[in-house]
């Protein structure tokens, strides 16, 4: 019996210990869980606008036109009392003194319950702005401003003949406008595009844009009075008396070519993106546009978004490690991204991380909670999105787990420090084999977006972990201002479990390289594991008294046997992840199910050739997919070799 029972207990322990080495990285989800909060039979609740109220209620307005407030909202059962109704495609709301603020298509209104029954019986108009009918002159916000007054923003439209143009066809289209409660608007800044995200953030003013001509790729960016955002639609009302801004069209288009070329017939060429050519970026235009304003931090395309919407900052005492941090919310991919800020030489900058996927619909709308949780609102139609539903709202809540991430990414003189949430172990950590480095950016053109340009590898030196282990420090050759620098650590393991980071990439925007002292060679890790060691032959060398003779015949090398005929085998997932994010495949794309465009395995049931993939990624036809709002733009920067491999495994997907 001891001897069985000794028998029973060495399997048990090294059942335990096999289940304990097998145990896989943490994931998102084991820390920061998705809860959809449960909603009565009835609303549709395409979020347009969310808010808490000083009471804990969730107050929301729908693209629908609707107002709800949501009592005990984060209860199993939320009571829904229809506020407001009958109001134009609400895409934001505030409460300011006990009253409802909602931005409709053409006017700010406050919405009041004078008789206190729970419904509002004054819908009064604050300010209107025009309205051309375009489909596309949303209107976003309000948020309301330190001082108290109100910040709208305006989307603009698009032009007929070329529908890929944006433009503005009446006043206040593309600008940010200031409301005072009497009804007084200031124009605030100028040259956005499609603002969905806005907000006030330690009293300054931030928005989000998403990517469109003249835009490379979303970010978040600091707007002050009188500031342009970057793109020129706006620009012809600047010489209205109240505009703060003052750069004219005439003075844009005279250094910044707009592609305005027509064909042999005399329509409209669309502009699209030219592989070799010279171009400028956002940072080279502003030498001619000083009032031109850059991106605190980019948010790269397709990775960490294609449709960026509302910015919030986290709150003390929530979230854990990330509070004072901003998350920003995206409609297209249905995740929302983390942003660590720093300032360097007087001007913002730093570092994005993916934070949470896996939300049922577009991401457009985020508010906390008394509790601590995030509210978001999520909305799908005619825009399209990574989840499955059209329509939503859920609950992100954190178990007060410490996960293992990169709290914060610190531009240096020669490099960039590293802070960790848990300490890592140190031999994995000094390892240059376990970072990478890339720098990259995008072009400021009238093409739609831009891929990643100017791609450059960067050199690491050496690398000191603190001897807390909670933070590296990387030594970094070529730093590049202004560049999205990709910085991946796929090698560091924590200490504790040798897990590896649940996102173990940031992109830091480097605006500024900060001044100060620089780290010695003599102070840091200069480790290698992945370096070749170099090996040298050695001639024979002549002993005392003897001679190398030359005539020693060289032995005879067998030919090999010859190799049966190679079959090509079609690569795995795995082996075209990294090239489908690497050509934002994936923002628009899913493996089986529809996004912002047809799922993988639906082209598989086209039966295309791999030669045919190739061709209709760099010159796609959008005529062949009826029923897709957002139409693919020409991919000319993937490689031959990559997309032929991406349609190899496409083409598996159907066998």
């Amino acid at each position: 019996m001891k001897y069985t029972f000794k028998i029973l207990t060495m399997l048990v322990l090294s059942l335990s210990f096999s289940k304990l080495s097998a145990q896989e990285t943490p994931k998102e989800e084991d820390f920061f869980r998705i809860f959809k909060v449960r909603v009565p039979e009835g609303p549709i609740l395409e979020v347009g606008g969310l808010v808490t109220l000083p009471n804990g209620n969730l107050a929301l307005s729908t693209r629908r036109g609707e107002v709800y407030v949501v009592e005990n909202p984060t209860s199993v059962k939320p009571y829904f009392r229809k506020f407001a109704t009958g109001l134009h495609e609400i895409l934001g709301i505030a409460e300011k003194n006990g009253a409802i603020y909602v931005a409709q298509r053409g006017e700010l209104t406050k919405l009041i319950d004078k008789n206190m029954d729970g419904k509002a019986d004054v819908y009064e108009t604050i300010y209107a702005w025009p309205l051309s009918g375009h489909y596309h002159e949303y209107s976003f916000g309000p948020k309301i401003a330190p001082d108290g007054t109100f910040m709208v923003t305006g989307n603009v439209a698009f032009g007929n003949e070329e529908w890929w143009r944006a433009e503005s066809r009446v006043p206040m289209r593309g600008w940010a406008m200031k409301i005072t409660e009497n009804g007084t608007m200031t124009p605030f800044a100028a040259g956005l595009r499609s603002p969905a995200g806005l907000n006030f953030i330690d009293d300054k003013f931030y928005y989000t844009e998403n990517q469109g001509d003249w835009v490379g790729s979303g970010g978040l960016w600091n707007v002050n009075k009188g500031d342009f955002m970057g793109h020129p639609a706006s620009l012809i009302w600047t010489d209205r008396k109240d505009s703060p801004l003052k750069l004219k069209s005439e003075s844009f288009y005279a250094k910044m070519d707009e592609r305005r070329l027509k064909n042999e017939n005399g329509r409209y060429i669309k502009p699209e993106n030219r592989v070799n050519e010279t171009f400028k970026t956002l940072f080279e235009a502003k030498k001619d546009f000083p009032e031109l304003k850059l991106p605190s931090v980019w948010l790269p395309y397709g990775i960490l978004g294609v449709s960026t919407s509302e910015p919030v900052k986290i709150p003390e005492n929530t979230f854990g490690p990330f509070a004072g941090q901003i998350l920003v919310g995206d409609q297209g991919m249905s995740i929302i991204s983390r942003i660590f800020m720093e300032t360097v030489n007087g001007e913002e900058q730093g570092a994005a991380f993916l934070f949470r996927k896996g939300f049922r619909s577009g991401v457009l709308r985020m508010a906390w909670g008394t509790d601590g949780s995030l509210f978001v609102g999520e909305t799908n139609r005619g825009w399209g999105s990574a989840g499955d539903a059209n329509e939503g709202l859920e609950r992100l809540v954190y178990n007060n787990k410490m996960p293992f991430e990169m709290k914060a990414v610190r531009a240096m003189p020669d490099g960039f420090e590293i802070e960790f949430t848990k300490p890592v172990d140190r031999k994995s950590a000094e390892d240059l084999a376990s970072y990478s480095v890339e720098s990259f950016i995008y072009k400021y053109q009238p093409v739609y977006g831009s891929p990643p340009v100017n791609n450059e590898t960067l050199k690491i030196s050496g690398v000191k972990v603190s001897a807390d282990g909670l933070k590296a420090r990387l030594i970094v050759q070529n730093l590049r201002q202004y560049y999205i620098h990709t910085i991946t650590l796929d090698g560091v393991r924590d200490k504790e479990a040798f897990y590896s980071l649940i996102h173990p990439t940031a992109y830091y925007t480097l605006n500024q390289i900060p001044t100060g002292t620089k780290l010695s060679m003599a102070e840091v890790s200069t480790r290698n594991s992945e370096a070749q060691p170099v090996k040298t032959v050695t001639a024979p060398k002549a002993t005392k008294g003897t001679t190398v003779n030359p005539t020693i015949k060289k032995p005879v090398v067998k030919p090999l046997p010859a190799k049966a005929p190679v079959v090509a085998v079609a690569p795995t997932y795995k082996q075209v992840e990294g090239i489908l994010t690497k050509n934002t495949c994936l923002a628009c794309h899913n493996t089986t199910k529809k996004q912002i465009g047809p799922s993988f395995t639906e082209i598989a049931k086209r039966k295309y050739s791999d030669l045919k993939i190739y061709q209709l990624i760099h010159n796609p036809q959008p005529q062949n997919w009826p029923g897709y709002a957002t139409e693919m733009p020409p991919m000319p920067q993937v490689t031959k070799a990559d997309a032929l491999k991406i349609a190899a495994w496409i083409n598996s997907l159907n066998k």
